[in-house]
């Protein structure tokens, strides 16, 4: 910004010093510890059989653990459920991922437009690029072990466009979908807001905070590994894939949080807007889920899912025994449920920290009140009901054909 000539607004990153030094140390590094080679490398390399056997995430981060699923699986299934929650999981980062792309771009479309802010918007393209290396990995591994293992998609699906409703077993119905995508589409119509454009990656920064909680610690399964070189391929992912979104959440907090000082005050519209965006947030993180913890999913929208498990080869139950072992594993207190409440509890209060000091948000939104509603015993009130509606409609499920998985050997993406 030159000082001496006419500008459209009078405000600049360069008008703090500490901003300016926080953006660009926060791309310097990024771009330094890049993971994206390593990724590309390591998809190319995978091969199932390979790592078949292994464990993929720490024992307590595996499909159903601590449920009556896992307290009864064989070691082999456990191993099985081990590597479907890498599976469950990463499924859910793409969707999220598809998504951070498309609104990577439009936040920047806002924020470019006040004078030197360049190094905020590299950040961001740094990042997208970042973004579709972990699509791919994920995708990749994730389809070809669901398709030699079970003959059909469980927890993957097929490409998305940024509109669709990101969580993928969501309390939701066909209109509240529609109207979720009419509101992302909205939004994208507000990227000449700089104000928006930041506030886009407070929301962002909440709805990655757990993430980054829960990937820290599938990371560190890679992390000590006696032998790295030796270690599952997808646990290498995990791990190089935190370290990128180590500082795309950086990214989050000093865009969200301190960019704003140096905007423009944000108008009543701009304010309600962010609030209906954290609003938002707390009603997509109201659930949680005892089948893939850290991520939370609306279990009732897992039962079909769960059922096509329980009837595979894999765990070989006929009808009634899958329809009882889904009612142990999502209508009864045990300690997976106990484990996912408390990981949802701990999202709390570490989305109220991130959000302190944000003065335009509303107090129901800094206290996360709607999301701290939650707790085990609406978990199971909620699961219970439901499955008494699924109950009565598995019949459509039962006489599915059930395909035959591929052939294991040489299996590779």
């Amino acid at each position: 910004m030159h000082r001496g000539l006419a500008q459209a607004t009078p405000h600049s990153l360069l008008d703090d010093a500490r901003i300016v030094k926080q953006v660009e140390l926060n791309l310097k590094r990024n771009t330094a510890q890049d993971a994206s080679e390593a990724i590309e490398a390591a998809v190319a390399a995978y091969c199932l059989s390979d790592c078949r056997s292994s464990l993929w995430n720490p024992e307590t981060f595996s499909l159903l653990w601590g449920t009556a699923l896992w307290n009864e699986a064989s070691p082999a299934q456990r191993v099985l459920l081990n590597q479907l929650y890498w599976v469950a999981y990463y499924s859910q980062i793409v969707s999220a991922e598809i998504a951070t792309i498309f609104l990577n771009h439009v936040a920047a479309v806002g924020l470019y437009a006040i004078e030197d802010f360049r190094p905020v918007c590299d950040n961001l393209d740094l990042e997208t690029r970042q973004e579709r290396v972990h699509i791919h990995g994920f995708k990749t591994i994730g389809e070809d072990f669901e398709h030699r293992l079970f003959g059909r998609r469980i927890f993957t699906y097929p490409m998305r466009h940024p509109f669709t409703e990101t969580m993928i077993f969501a309390d939701s119905n066909r209109f509240q979908t529609w109207w979720k995508s009419v509101q992302l589409r909205a939004f994208t119509a507000m990227a000449g807001s700089p104000f928006l454009g930041s506030q886009y990656l407070l929301i962002r920064g909440l709805r990655t905070l757990n993430g980054k909680i829960v990937q820290h610690k599938l990371s560190q399964f890679f992390a000590n590994h006696a032998e790295r070189e030796r270690a599952p391929i997808p646990a290498a992912i995990s791990w190089h894939h935190f370290s990128d979104e180590s500082f795309h959440f950086n990214t989050s907090r000093i865009v969200g949080l301190e960019v704003p000082r140096v905007l423009p005050a944000p108008s009543a519209f701009e304010r309600w807007v962010v609030n209906r965006g954290v609003a938002g947030c707390q009603l997509d993180h109201y659930h949680f889920s005892v089948a893939v913890n850290g991520i939370f999913w609306f279990d009732p929208a897992l039962f079909a899912a769960t059922y096509l498990l329980l009837r595979s080869p894999s765990f070989a139950l006929d009808h009634a025994g899958a329809l009882r072992m889904l009612e142990r594993c999502y209508c009864e207190d045990s300690d997976g449920v106990q484990a996912a409440a408390r990981t949802h509890a701990e999202a709390v209060e570490s989305y109220r920290r991130f959000v302190e000091p944000v003065t335009w948000l509303s107090a129901a939104n800094r206290e996360m009140r709607h999301m701290a509603g939650n707790g085990v015993d609406r978990y199971l009130q909620t699961n219970r009901r439901a499955f008494a509606r699924f109950q009565r409609r598995a019949s459509a499920l039962k006489d599915q054909p059930q395909p035959a998985p591929a052939d294991l050997a040489g299996s590779s993406a």
